[in-house]
This record gives C-alpha cells, sequence and structure tokens, in this order.
C-alpha cells in the first residue's frame, strides 16, 4: 500500500511542478537556468558511477571465475 502512494504522491508533485513552471511565466527563465546548470555535473557524475560500477562488475565476474577455477582443480 505504501507503494501506491508513495507513485501517487510523485505524480501529483510531478503535475504540480508542471504547472508552475508552464503557467508561472516570471520565473520560468531562471528555473530553465538552474536546470540548464545542472545538467553537466549530474551527466558526468553520473557517468562516473556507471563507470566505477561497471569496473567493479568486471572485477567480482573475474574474482568469480578464479574462485570457481581454483574449486574445480581441488
Amino acid at each position: 500500500m505504501g507503494k501506491f502512494i508513495a507513485v501517487l504522491g510523485g505524480l501529483i508533485a510531478m503535475a504540480g511542478g508542471v504547472c508552475l513552471v508552464v503557467l508561472d511565466v516570471h520565473w520560468r527563465y531562471a528555473f530553465i537556468g538552474v536546470v540548464k546548470g545542472f545538467i553537466p555535473p549530474i551527466l558526468f557524475f553520473g557517468g562516473l558511477i556507471a563507470l566505477i560500477a561497471g569496473i567493479s562488475s568486471m572485477k567480482d565476474a573475474t574474482r568469480t571465475k578464479k574462485l570457481e577455477e581454483e574449486a574445480e582443480k581441488k
């Protein structure tokens, strides 16, 4: 039940945010400027996190394969 309330609350918040952005012209340009300022760091740090996760996953796969080979030898 809590998941549905969270989804419903998120949808209501999104709809309210969209209405405020669309209806209020005065701060729309400031909002767009802030969003444009956040996009590059979000892309950079998101890519960095993905890179770290990928490297970690490859290390885990290599470690697992090595452990399986050692277990077969014994």
